[in-house]
C-alpha cells in the first residue's frame, strides 16, 4: 500500500460547487425521464403506455422539447438544495456521534443521520417541486415557472406552494435513510479499495445500489406527492388526495398495490446512470479544483 500521505480536504465551497456541477449535469441528462416519471404516476387506474409508449406518445403529439418541460425549477433548486444536503449531513451525524457516544458512523446512524437530513432538505424543496410537477402535466396550461407561481399565489396565497409538503418530507426521509444505509452496509462487504479507480469502482456501486434500494422505499411516497402536487385545488372541494398514509391506502384500493409503484422503472434509469454521472462529474471536478488551487490540496 502508498505510504503518500493523504490530500488536504478541499474547503466546503469547492466541494458544494462540485456538487451543484455534477447535479446539474445529472439533470440536463436524464430530466426527460423524469417527465416520463410524473405523466405515469399522474395517470388513474392501470398505465396505458408504460415507459416507452408515453415517451413516445409524448414526443409525438407534443414534440421533444415538452421532454424538458418544467426544467428550470430543478436547475433553480440544485445549488440550494445540495447545500442543504451537505450541511443537513454534517450537521446531524456529528450530533448523532455526540449523542451516541460512538466515534464513528454506525449503519443506525448512517440511516438516522440521512433520514434527518432528508427531512431537512423536504422544507427547501417542495416549492420547486410543485412547480415541477405543474409544468409536466400533460394538461398543463401554465406559461412557465413564473405563472405556476403567481396563480398558485392569487388563488392560494404562499403556502399554496407548500402543498404536498407532507408526503415530500416522507419521500425524501426514506429515500435518504434507504440510500445512506444502503451505501453503509454495501461499503463493508466490499474489498477495501487498492487504488483510486478500484475506489472510483467501489462508490460506482454503492451509489448505484443505494439509489435502488432508496427508490424502492420511497416510490409509493412520490407517487401520492405527485397526486397532491399535480391535482388542481378548488375552493370548497375536499381534494381526493391530501394525506400521504390515506393516499397511499385509497391508490392502493382503488388501482392495486402495484400503482404505487408507478414511474418506478424510468426512476431507477435515471438514478442508476445518473449516479455514474454524478460521480464522474464530482471527482473530475475536484480534481480541477485540486490542480488550481495547489498544494496542499493536491
Amino acid at each position: 500500500m502508498s505510504t503518500e500521505h493523504k490530500p488536504k480536504p478541499l474547503p466546503f465551497v469547492a466541494n458544494f460547487a462540485a456538487g451543484a456541477i455534477a447535479g446539474i449535469s445529472e439533470i440536463l441528462t436524464f430530466y426527460p425521464l423524469d417527465v416520463v416519471k410524473t405523466r405515469i404516476q399522474l395517470e388513474t387506474g392501470k398505465s396505458q403506455y408504460g415507459l416507452v409508449g408515453t415517451f413516445k406518445n409524448i414526443v409525438k403529439q407534443e414534440g421533444v422539447g415538452r421532454l424538458y418541460r418544467g426544467l428550470v425549477p430543478p436547475l433553480m433548486l440544485e445549488a440550494p438544495k445540495r447545500a442543504v444536503k451537505f450541511a443537513a449531513n454534517d450537521f446531524w451525524g456529528k450530533r448523532y456521534l455526540t449523542l451516541s457516544g460512538e466515534t464513528k458512523m454506525t449503519q443506525q446512524l448512517s440511516i438516522l443521520t440521512g433520514c434527518s437530513a432528508g427531512a431537512t432538505e423536504s422544507f427547501v424543496v417542495v416549492p420547486f417541486e410543485l412547480v415541477k410537477i405543474k409544468l409536466q402535466d400533460k394538461n398543463s396550461t401554465f406559461k412557465g415557472p413564473i405563472d405556476v407561481v403567481k396563480q398558485i399565489v392569487a388563488k392560494e396565497g404562499l403556502l399554496g406552494l407548500y402543498a404536498g409538503m407532507e408526503s415530500t418530507f416522507w419521500r425524501h426521509v426514506y429515500w435518504n435513510g434507504g440510500y445512506f444505509g444502503t451505501i453503509y452496509q454495501v461499503k463493508s462487504l466490499l474489498p477495501k479499495p487498492t487504488s483510486k479507480q478500484s475506489e472510483l469502482l467501489n462508490n460506482f456501486v454503492s451509489g448505484s445500489i443505494g439509489g435502488f434500494c432508496g427508490t424502492l422505499v420511497n416510490t409509493p411516497f412520490d407517487v401520492v406527492k405527485s397526486r397532491i402536487q399535480g391535482a388542481e385545488r378548488l375552493p370548497g372541494v375536499a381534494p381526493k388526495y391530501n394525506w400521504t398514509y390515506p393516499a397511499i391506502v385509497t391508490i392502493a384500493r382503488e388501482e392495486g398495490f402495484a400503482a404505487l409503484y408507478k414511474g418506478f422503472v424510468p426512476k431507477v434509469l435515471r438514478l442508476a446512470p445518473g449516479g455514474g454521472v454524478l460521480l464522474l462529474v464530482v471527482e473530475f471536478t475536484l480534481g480541477v479544483f485540486r490542480k488550481t488551487l495547489g498544494p496542499p490540496y493536491i
